[in-house]
């Protein structure tokens, strides 16, 4: 993926389940709304209606689903977003904050189970329009911490258990100490108000400043 030459800028979060990703990606808007910039908010997947819809079917249905299948359905919903939301915001200059984007079909369908990442790479370049994050936010926590948090009713993917997500977070590791630059680090073992904090202060450095 190429890197956005949009005015607005793209920040992702990213991490295992229950790291803590979606509040501070809704802390962080916060914020940036406090600081007058037009910002908007996505999941995935999810965002947009047939987008929602498909996050239903990889969530929640009850049939065997084939990985190859639920990978095609991930970059299907991100395409859509992407489309409808993600991209005609950025154009007209407004920040977009996700709860995931691409990175997470790389981590969950590559890493954990175990796809051709090279092949998820190139669908991944299709269905977001070549656009990559400005800079993607890693909350790394261990496996025991994450499952510790998570509730006890839990998703289709959340229900994989303990060493298909360890594969997950290897890979987000791994992403990490290919493009750090773009792909920051978080502990995410420290308090919230800490880690929200670093989050502002690079956020500040790289996209503000």
């Amino acid at each position: 993926m190429t890197e956005s030459t949009s005015r607005g800028k793209f920040i992702t979060f990213e991490g295992i389940d229950g790291c803590g990703k979606t509040t501070q990606a809704e802390m962080l808007l916060e914020l940036l709304e406090k600081q007058e910039l037009s910002i908007s908010f996505v999941r995935e997947p999810g965002g947009d209606p047939i987008s929602e819809s498909i996050r239903k079917l990889l969530l929640h249905s009850e049939e065997i689903m084939s990985d190859r299948a639920e990978a095609l359905l991930m970059i299907a919903s991100r395409a859509q977003l992407t489309d409808k939301v993600i991209l005609p915001h950025l154009l007209n200059g407004r920040w977009m904050i996700a709860d995931r984007y691409a990175d997470s079909t790389l981590a969950y369908q590559g890493g954990g189970r175990g796809l051709n990442s090279t092949a998820l790479e190139e669908i991944n370049y299709f269905g977001t329009y070549t656009l990559k994050p400005d800079l993607t936010f890693f909350i790394d926590i261990s496996v025991e911490e994450a499952n510790k948090r998570m509730s006890v009713s839990r998703d289709r993917i959340e229900k994989e258990g303990q060493e298909f997500q360890q594969r997950v977070r290897d890979f987000y590791t791994n992403l990490h100490t290919k493009e750090p630059e773009r792909v920051m680090l978080i502990n995410g073992e420290n308090s919230i108000d800490a880690i929200h904090n670093e989050i502002s202060s690079i956020v500040s450095e790289k996209l503000i400043s």
